[in-house]
């Protein structure tokens, strides 16, 4: 897997995914170069400068001057994430969208998010266009694909994790108490959170809409309630 850009790069160096090769243009700053050389250096990773027209012929779709090459992501299971300290989930219903997700995983780090739920089928997984979007948040939260969405929210709830979908059709979330542990449903682009979903839900929230368009994007929605959760936690 290839990902590019300084700080998808820099921060996949400091997670626990595996790096094999770190790829410089001569062309950004020398201070940078040296900094990636000698993280390399001291995690046994391959390390290689190109002059910049050689970079820009292999690798046009870089605009920074850094790739890396990186195994497979290594998701987390299911099993830690409910074992962490007030666990804080975001579950995905069959979110397609590449960079979607890379725009969810990034305000859900930004978020404090403990860990974030996939389905294995139709639904896109972690690849190099959505750790380029996330901007490196992928490399400070966990991700767990599961086999089957609701099996997992049948678990989350039987750990004492209060779980919300997001729906038009639920209660405003303003009105609704979200402290504690929760984990929140988001539904993918199109068909939203699916009806077994909404059923297995302890709750159903809905962000108020006042203009004349009643969506919003998947990964904006998720920031929205999402900071409501905390603004609730805060008490503010």
């Amino acid at each position: 897997m290839l990902i590019s850009g300084k700080n998808s790069v820099a921060e996949s160096l400091n997670s626990t995914q595996k790096v094999d090769r770190v790829v410089c243009s001569r062309s950004i700053n020398a201070q940078l170069i040296n900094n990636f050389k000698q993280i390399c250096k001291k995690k046994n990773i391959d390390f290689l400068v190109m002059d910049q027209k050689e970079f820009k012929a292999k690798y046009p779709e870089s605009h920074q001057g850094v790739v890396a090459y990186m195994q497979d992501y290594i998701y987390s299971s299911l099993e830690e994430l409910l074992a962490q300290e007030n666990p804080f989930l975001v579950l995905l219903d069959h979110i397609e969208d590449p960079h979607n997700l890379g725009a969810i995983i990034r305000v859900a780090e930004c978020a404090g998010v403990t860990g974030i739920i996939i389905p294995k089928h139709r639904s896109v997984q972690v690849n190099d266009t959505v750790l380029k979007v996330s901007a490196g948040a992928a490399s400070h939260v966990k991700i767990c694909c599961v086999n089957n969405l609701h099996d997992a929210i049948d678990k989350i709830k039987s750990n004492n994790i209060f779980v919300y979908a997001c729906d038009m059709s639920g209660q405003r979330m303003y009105d609704v108490n979200l402290e504690g542990n929760v984990a929140v449903i988001v539904g993918g682009e199109g068909k939203g959170v699916s009806d077994l979903s909404l059923k297995k839900a302890d709750a159903i929230i809905s962000i108020p809409m006042f203009g004349k368009i009643n969506s919003l994007n998947a990964s904006v929605s998720t920031g929205i309630v999402l900071y409501e959760i905390i603004r609730q936690k805060m008490g503010i």
